[in-house]
């Protein structure tokens, strides 16, 4: 197995190993959880720098990076349920409605395309770094706050980009950096896509 595989692994490995020791320890493993956080992030880096340097980022690589990234993200959202509860339960209505619209992309994609939503998008990108601040707030001080909330308001508006990919794009493909380069392409117009976009 290749290198940007094991990575993709490892990250996998963590999800079930953070849910543990969060219903195990509570409060005891938020630090714990917060490094595991940042290995896993780390992972993810790298494992897509080493597949292209290696030529071997695929659409099968781009697709199984892609779902365990929403695996191992939903289970540092759950830990931080399971560690601080009530925090999470300062805004729940929006926390649930970011999980409904996540719930909605996947379900759109599959109706339309028969396959999972698989864009990487630059919208999706920015909150993956508000999700990143809002879980290191949670875990490493206990606090939610407006950095939360800005963070649910993000995820709603990324979550609607990418059902508008999806919805524009004429054929299922992958990283896709917003629902205007989705209506680009559904008009036969040819743009160059960023390298970090494949991150």
């Amino acid at each position: 197995m290749s290198i940007p595989y094991l990575l993709i692994l490892f990250r996998f490995l963590l999800a079930p190993t953070i849910i543990i020791l969060s219903f195990l320890m509570g409060e005891d493993a938020a630090y714990i959880v917060l490094i595991l956080m940042f290995l896993g992030l780390f992972s993810d880096i790298f494992d897509g720098i080493i597949a292209r340097k290696m030529k071997i980022d695929t659409e099968k690589m781009r697709r199984l990076d892609s779902q365990t990234d929403l695996i191992f993200w939903l289970s540092i959202a759950f830990s931080c349920y399971l560690i601080y509860p009530a925090l999470i339960k300062e805004n729940w209505i929006g926390v649930i409605a970011v999980v409904a619209m996540e719930a909605m992309c996947y379900m759109v994609s599959l109706i339309k395309f028969g396959k999972e939503t698989c864009t990487h998008a630059f919208v999706s990108k920015m909150w993956g770094l508000t999700l990143l601040a809002t879980f290191t707030c949670l875990l490493g001080f206990a606090y939610g706050g407006w950095m939360m909330k800005v963070c649910i308001v993000l995820g709603l508006i990324s979550q609607l980009d990418v059902i508008l990919i999806i919805l524009f794009l004429p054929k299922w493909t992958h990283d896709i950096p917003s629902f205007y380069h989705a209506i680009l392409i559904r008009k036969g117009i040819e743009f160059k896509k960023s390298k970090y976009l494949n991150s």
